[in-house]
């Protein structure tokens, strides 16, 4: 079902107006709890629409980016199996409800990274249960409310660092201090640095089974740090470095163990 899905999305693709070349549309989930923009009054003042309306505006004024939204009180959190066999990258952003994600939904996200779906996990979704479940750690940090926040460029040369300046500012944000309890990433793209003194691995890289997934931990509900157009692009970045490729996307998924008759 998921090989014949992948065969569906190679086979789509799209004109580009202004090179008059054809390119896959890259499918994009944009998925939030959407709890706090209805019943906080300071979240609802600076995501009316929602984290994930927010997130979608600026990714879709992307031409090869086909952007949707799913939220926790949507059936099945918006994440059918449809909808997750069909998507290249799927964003999260979770806070207070990790627990409410069903494990059935969190596992057939899990699922999709391994068979290539990209993931971008923001923010306090470092305790999302798909990507708890992808590391394999606690993937607890410490944190106190907001703070400066200068973030560091510290891998220039990687995709997601593309146009990103060596540093820049964000003037109010949640601190998040180490120790983060994740693996040791594939690579540190960026570096926080707090007013209080404290530092933090900001932008972290994974890879796990045919997927690519980014970490970025700037983005409190309160704090609109989404439009931010510096945020925003880095945000574009790895939607694009982490999308699901047609070489990838026509593997078949890894499984726990291989094995190989030989002639005797």
């Amino acid at each position: 079902m998921l090989n014949s899905a992948f065969r569906r999305l190679n086979t789509g693709s799209v004109t580009d107006s202004k090179t008059k070349g054809m390119r896959h549309m890259i499918n994009v989930i944009v998925w939030n709890e959407f709890r706090h923009e209805k019943t906080q009054e300071d979240v609802k003042s600076v995501y009316p629409d929602g984290i994930h309306g927010a997130i979608k505006d600026f990714l879709s004024a992307e031409d090869g980016l086909n952007v949707t939204t799913a939220t926790l009180d949507e059936p099945e959190c918006g994440l059918t199996q449809e909808a997750v066999d069909a998507a290249d990258v799927i964003l999260w952003w979770g806070h207070g409800y990790h627990n409410e994600v069903p494990d059935e939904i969190a596992k057939r996200v899990a699922d999709a990274v391994l068979r290539g779906c990209g993931l971008i996990v923001l923010h306090s979704g470092h305790m999302s249960k798909p990507f708890r479940a992808l590391m394999g750690t606690a993937c607890t940090l410490r944190w106190r409310d907001g703070d400066r926040e200068r973030v560091y460029t510290v891998a220039p040369h990687h995709q997601i660092a593309k146009g990103i300046p060596d540093d820049f500012e964000i003037p109010s944000e949640e601190m998040y201090g180490e120790r983060f309890d994740i693996p040791n990433p594939t690579e540190v793209i960026f570096m926080g640095w707090f007013a209080g003194g404290e530092v933090f691995r900001s932008g972290v890289t994974f890879e796990r089974g045919y997927g690519k997934i980014f970490y970025f931990q700037p983005g409190h509900e309160t704090n609109p740090t989404y439009k931010i157009p510096v945020v925003q692009d880095i945000i574009k970045n790895a939607v694009y470095w982490a999308a699901r490729t047609s070489k990838r996307a026509a593997a078949d998924p890894p499984g726990p163990w291989a094995s190989q008759e030989t002639e005797r």
